[in-house]
């Protein structure tokens, strides 16, 4: 699919990976949303040129379509969707009550869910389209007291599998991403929560999580948002249900 004049909407775009997701794919001549919840980190994103940007809680139906209508008059029929928003949240399981676990299912399961709803009609009139999920390593395997954040990335690899048989012969491809410890601002927030809770420095903070990795270092935003371009390419036509592990090996 020749990303050029193609529109693409990326949640939670303003920082980390979706911000770098966006400026590889407006230098690829495609117009880009961002959304995010956050009003100053899109308006410094959208400074890149082929960049939009639109408010939008992903876990509130009403407000995900309002962004992806704004988006769609702005930008045209949406050929792409890249389901970026997420949170983690670390506690033990015994601590953890009902409300921990909705709210990691809420933004991480049902925000993909309700995005890939808002822009799949678009692609269904055209014949063509892609779908991705930017899951996690935590969808194809357990850590610990991330129970919640495990659970919700799990489910979003089975709707990834199912959603891509459902529409396998429509045009349009369902993907996921899942890519290992990722340099972001939500990584330093889990340094920062090791180091309250341990008493760690940053470094031996950053190391606890880098031993997972067999490369021994964080992944790159810049790695994933090649990844997500390359499943926008014709070359991944054929590429349908896969969950690619962007990890270094660890997965």
């Amino acid at each position: 699919m020749p990303l050029q004049n193609k529109h693409a909407v990326i949640t939670g775009g303003g920082t980390g990976v979706g911000a770098e997701i966006a400026r590889q794919f407006a230098a690829a001549g495609t117009k880009v949303t961002v959304t995010g919840r956050t009003t100053a980190p899109l308006q410094e994103v959208s400074s890149t040129e082929g960049i939009t940007w639109q408010t939008c809680d992903v876990t509130q139906p009403e407000s995900v379509k309002s962004a992806f209508d704004a988006a769609r008059s702005q930008n045209g029929p949406i050929d792409i969707v890249i389901a970026n928003a997420g949170a983690a949240s670390s506690k033990p399981f015994a601590a953890m009550d009902l409300q921990d676990l909705q709210d990691m299912l809420n933004v991480n399961l049902a925000g993909v869910f309700n995005c890939w709803q808002a822009g799949l009609a678009d692609m269904q009139a055209s014949g063509n389209g892609r779908l991705i999920a930017i899951a996690s390593t935590a969808g194809l395997k357990g850590y610990p007291y991330v129970t919640g954040y495990c659970a919700a990335k799990h489910g979003v690899i089975g709707l990834t599998r199912s959603l891509a048989l459902e529409l396998a012969r429509s045009g349009i491809t369902v993907n996921a991403i899942c890519p290992g410890f990722t340099d972001t601002p939500l990584l330093q927030r889990s340094i920062q929560n090791i180091m309250d809770k341990t008493g760690r420095s940053a470094e031996d903070a950053a190391k606890s999580l880098t031993k997972s990795n067999p490369q021994a270092r964080f992944v790159q935003p810049t790695e994933v948002a090649s990844a997500a371009l390359w499943l926008c390419s014709q070359g991944a036509a054929s590429v349908n249900g896969h969950a690619l592990s962007v990890s270094g090996g660890e997965i």
